[in-house]
Formats: C-alpha cells, sequence, structure tokens
C-alpha cells in the first residue's frame, strides 16, 4: 500500500500540488497503525491513507498544512496520556510518533 500512496504523492506533485507525507515513525503499547502507515495530503486538504486508523487523521492533516506552508518538517506524537489525544479521539491505550514533512 505505500508504494500506491508514494505513487500517488508524486503524481499530485508532478500535477503542481503541494504534498506532504505523513509517517508513523515508532509506537508503543497499543497503537492503531504499525510503524511504517502513511497519510499523504494535498494542499487542497485531500488525503489518502492512514496513520491511526482515522483516531487523530483530522489533525494530522491540520499539521500537513502547516508544513507544506513552512516547508519545515515536525514530528507529532498522541498518546492516551496527552490530554490533546482524548481531543483528538487517540484512546486506544497506546502513543504513536508521526513524522510529517513537504515533498519537495
Amino acid at each position: 500500500m505505500s508504494t500506491e500512496l508514494l505513487e500517488t504523492a508524486r503524481a499530485w506533485h508532478d500535477a503542481g500540488h503541494a504534498v506532504a507525507i505523513a509517517t508513523v515513525v515508532r509506537t508503543w503499547g497499543s497503537s492503531p497503525r504499525p510503524a511504517g502507515s502513511m497519510l499523504i495530503v494535498r494542499d487542497d486538504l485531500l488525503f489518502v491513507g492512514s496513520v491511526s486508523g482515522g483516531c487523530v487523521e483530522g489533525r494530522v492533516v491540520d499539521e500537513a498544512a502547516q508544513v507544506m506552508e513552512a516547508k519545515a518538517p515536525r514530528t507529532l506524537t498522541f498518546g492516551v496520556s496527552d490530554e490533546e489525544a482524548w481531543d483528538v479521539g487517540l484512546a486506544c491505550g497506546g502513543t504513536i510518533e508521526v513524522f510529517v514533512e513537504a515533498l519537495t
């Protein structure tokens, strides 16, 4: 699946869109998706893939938009002990770390 997602990212980029790639780089405990899971976000906020099975995708898409604008990558951490995690819906008991970067 990640090959298909990367092909989509490349096609969007080749069509003139800014694109960000969010990748699960680390998990602890019970996580909704394994390390290596990806979410591809286009500048109009269209996205494909998943980093959490729907738990934090909205927040990751928002962060990806900021990464595309600033062209500065960032690492996001979501976990059950983080108050914000409950706000965005990650309540599976685990923690995920997501790296978000703009495609250049």
